[in-house]
């Protein structure tokens, strides 16, 4: 008789904890915030000189680049948006790929998201025409709505991944011979401030920026 006892006591307390941890954790969720990163926050290598003294207001620049669709895009294609970004190149055969197939599978996952979008923007630009890019987001199931492939001034462009989003070690100018390759990744908020980065050819780290998109998006919606 004890014994049963025992078990249906030991039962509701399991019972009981279930519970609560059902309901408490959508509540504990919304209650992360993500950091906003500061360039005084990030690694001195990937900050440029002239930006390493910031504590504050970091924001990322006004851009204007075209997409694979030939529409120019510019930061209000992207107010009021969380976004991901990413530099890459269409003939790329190493890393690209990989984190390429990644944001389809992040664009598959949010896609009732509207608040989710993604911007990838060519570190070769006087090779990856419109027309490149369209054949390029066609093989990985780009939606032009959401995923912008982008193209545009090559110092523009370099100049926002080493002074906007610091997502690149090596030092350059943007001229002819500079070449940036980098697996990082960049989680954007609708205020256009750094939220986290991540490897893009890392699942867990793809599994880090997922979860993190979905607190970003508790954030926004509250």
């Amino acid at each position: 008789m004890k014994t049963k006892t025992w078990i249906v006591t030991v039962g509701i307390f399991l019972a009981i904890v279930g519970i609560g941890m059902a309901v408490a954790y959508p509540y504990l969720k919304t209650q992360k915030k993500l950091k906003v990163f500061q360039p005084s926050d990030i690694n001195p290598k990937l900050v440029d000189e002239s930006k390493r003294s910031v504590y504050e207001d970091h924001t990322i620049a006004d851009f204007e680049l075209v997409n694979q669709t030939g529409k120019t895009i510019t930061q209000q294609d992207f107010a009021g948006k969380i976004y991901v970004a990413d530099f890459f190149f269409a003939t790329c055969p190493s890393i690209c790929p990989i984190m390429s197939g990644h944001i389809a599978e992040l664009q598959e996952e949010f896609r009732e998201d509207p608040e989710v979008m993604f911007l990838s923007h060519s570190v070769t630009p006087q090779i990856d025409s419109v027309e490149a890019l369209a054949e390029y987001g066609e093989r990985y199931g780009a939606n032009p709505e959401v995923w912008h492939l982008a193209t545009g001034e090559k110092q523009h462009i370099y100049e926002l991944a080493r002074k906007s989003y610091f997502a690149v070690l090596d030092e350059g100018d943007g001229g002819k011979q500079d070449f940036i390759h980098t697996e990082n990744f960049i989680l954007v908020d609708p205020e256009r401030r750094i939220r986290g980065y991540y490897d893009g050819t890392s699942p867990k780290d793809m599994e880090r920026l997922a979860d993190e998109i979905e607190i970003l998006l508790d954030e926004v919606r509250e």
